[in-house]
């Protein structure tokens, strides 16, 4: 199963989660009208519509109460569970090397870094991600986690965690938090008004007796909310977690990561049972089994189930010999690394260059679901930058000021008016800040430079709004100080839009697509005839190579080959379009663009950069590099 097949298995277990709610509700309304009508001795049709009518307004506020209150991405849900953020230039050991590994799998997925998260009274090994794309997500992990994994199983763990991000489960599972809310909320009154009225003084309330009964009805009414509140959890979260374990070793190529920590879990008193945070909203989100529900509601598959799946000669009864050891010398993670030599990477950067096989069906195969080479690849791709730069991209102060640096023309005449330009808007300290960093960025390798802007994005997301516009508005000076715009320079810009802006309102920004490529034609054309003019140097191979993609994305159609002449800014005009497409016309449209691209035999890396950019655009991210 691909990626467009995965998001298309999301869309209907949305449709399915959604019918299974309105069968809860429809549960609660008719368990209030059975206690109406027994309470006054008959079935009044007024008084239970008007019971109907509260009920479901009731349940209904309280969803979307709960829903606007994540609005702000994946941080606001590990905030409430007590996490603390890991800063981006943090020199803790065990921060340090979580951070590494989240970088690696976010470069070589070609996703934005997401907000990371440490639940740090949590001594058990658990891990999630929330958010409502894969520019507001947050990964969070268990201080157990994070002491008693060795890298190979935080790698583990934290792959599981993207294949969530990747394939649209994080959206599903912030509605399934709203939802249950509202159907629960019932249950939270019921408590509320049963705990007030029994601590009243029966000398101020001679009715407590009474409220007493109608908060009780009112609690086991929402009973039947958290039964099945509970059902739905367990019957959208099971399977998808056997899929995310199964991503997992895709990502790393794998089994004893993953493995591993399961094991660990297995083998350690606290398992992965969250004791301070609140795990019930939560449950289907988790790594591990968060709440220990029994077989009827569990949120996950059994644990030896899971690490059969990855071992099939593993033994229930290895438990009690993990367990024996781990009790006289509990796991220690950075231990293992040391002993297992679990550091630095092994790859090498690519020429720059250099050139790279791609056949279309298989770059949509490798879309959000990159292999091990696309993840040494990444380690390589962060080694290579120096660590000043991956510092100043890590540091609030730095940050922008490098972003700008890597905008700055080698051409003297233009540097100098983009130095005026910057210096006009943000004063001369900056722009004489940004110079510096353009200075130095001339050593950095051609393929580091849009990895080094992303490991800036995360803290770019976290500055105020009015300070990320004004930085954008200099971006834009930069880029049209000397009225073109190059093919990098474009990339950055649709990054920055991609990754950072989106993250300030991200629920409004992410869309349901269902429109059909056979409907979007003219966004279609644009971009096959500029990714075709990019990738040729001739017309007449831009015309083939054109018509090419279209009858790859189109078959049997005929569009005239027509560059549009403003250039590579006509993609702006696409992108609202494109992104509305349903995920099988989406496949089709990634098919056209590699074929376009590639039509000679061979893709150079500026192009791949840009493919793979324009991909980002259209939230169907592919690796840094796309391999046959």
């Amino acid at each position: 199963m691909n990626f467009f097949e995965r998001q298309e298995a999301a869309r209907k277990l949305s449709r399915r989660l959604v019918a299974l709610f309105v069968m809860a509700v429809l549960g609660i309304v008719l368990a209030v009208n059975v206690a109406l009508g027994f309470a006054f001795g008959g079935f009044a049709p007024g008084p239970m519509l008007l019971a109907s009518l509260v009920t479901v307004g009731v349940i209904g506020v309280a969803s979307l109460f709960r829903v606007s209150g994540l609005r702000n991405g994946g941080g606001a849900v590990a905030r409430e569970l007590g996490g603390t953020l890991v800063a981006e230039d943090t020199t803790d050991p065990h921060y340090r090397r979580l951070r590494n590994v989240v970088e690696e799998i976010a470069i070589a997925s070609s996703v934005p870094v997401p907000e990371i998260y440490v639940l740090e009274k949590e001594g058990g090994i658990n891990a999630f991600a929330a958010g409502w794309s894969t520019s507001d997500a947050a990964v969070a992990v268990t201080r157990g986690a994070l002491e008693k994994l060795n890298r190979d199983e935080l790698q583990g763990v934290v792959a599981h965690e993207f294949s969530h991000i990747l394939n649209g489960d994080m959206r599903l599972n912030i509605r399934l938090m709203g939802g249950l809310f509202g159907i629960l909320v019932l249950a939270l009154i019921g408590r509320q008004v049963m705990y007030g009225a029994r601590f009243t003084p029966r000398s101020r309330n001679n009715n407590a007796g009474a409220i007493m009964v109608v908060a009780l009805v009112v609690m086991l009414i929402g009973y039947i909310g958290l039964f099945f509140g509970r059902l739905i959890k367990a019957g959208v979260s099971r399977q998808r977690e056997y899929l995310a374990d199964a991503s997992a070793v895709q990502f790393t190529r794998q089994t004893r990561g993953i493995a591993g920590a399961l094991k660990k879990i297995g083998g350690i008193p606290e398992g992965s049972k969250l004791q301070q945070a609140e795990g019930e909203e939560v449950s289907h989100m988790l790594f591990g089994d968060g709440v220990g529900f029994s077989s009827m509601f569990a949120t996950h598959p059994p644990l030896l189930q899971r690490i059969q799946a990855l071992e099939p000669a593993f033994r229930a009864d290895e438990f009690k010999e993990l367990s024996k050891r781990w009790a006289t010398s509990p796991p220690s993670g950075l231990q293992e690394d040391v002993a297992l030599g679990l550091v630095g990477g092994g790859a090498t950067m690519p020429s720059a260059t250099g050139q790279s096989d791609v056949v279309p069906t298989g770059v949509v195969a490798h879309v959000a679901s990159p292999d091990a080479p696309d993840y040494v690849l990444a380690g390589a791709m962060l080694e290579a930058i120096p660590d000043a730069f991956r510092q100043a991209a890590r540091h609030a102060e730095e940050a922008t000021a490098l972003v700008w640096g890597l905008l700055f023309s080698r051409d003297g005449e233009v540097r100098e008016r983009q130095h005026f330009e910057l210096a006009a808007r943000h004063g001369k300290d900056a722009a004489d800040r940004a110079l510096h960093w353009a200075d130095r960025l001339v050593e950095l390798h051609p393929m580091s430079r849009l990895p080094l802007a992303e490991l800036a994005f995360p803290v770019l997301r976290r500055r105020p709004r009015a300070e990320l516009q004004a930085f954008s508005d200099a971006v834009h000076a930069l880029v049209h100080a000397d009225g073109r715009i190059s093919a990098f320079e474009y990339c950055l810009g649709q990054l920055l839009e991609t990754q950072v802006h989106e993250a300030l309102d991200p629920a409004r920004h992410w869309r349901a697509g269902r429109r059909k490529l056979s409907q979007s034609r003219d966004a279609l054309a644009t971009v096959l005839a500029l990714l075709a003019h990019l990738g040729h140097d001739d017309e007449a191979g831009a015309k083939r190579a054109f018509h090419a993609g279209l009858s790859r994305s189109l078959p049997n159609q005929h569009i005239d080959y027509a560059p549009p002449p403003e250039g590579i800014t006509a993609l702006d005009e696409v992108w609202p379009v494109l992104d509305e497409l349903e995920p099988t016309s989406k496949a089709l449209l990634v098919e056209g663009m590699v074929e376009a691209v590639s039509h000679d035999g061979r893709v150079g890396v500026a192009q791949a950069e840009l493919l793979r950019t324009v991909c980002a655009v259209l939230h169907c991210p592919v690796p840094p590099l796309v391999h046959a």
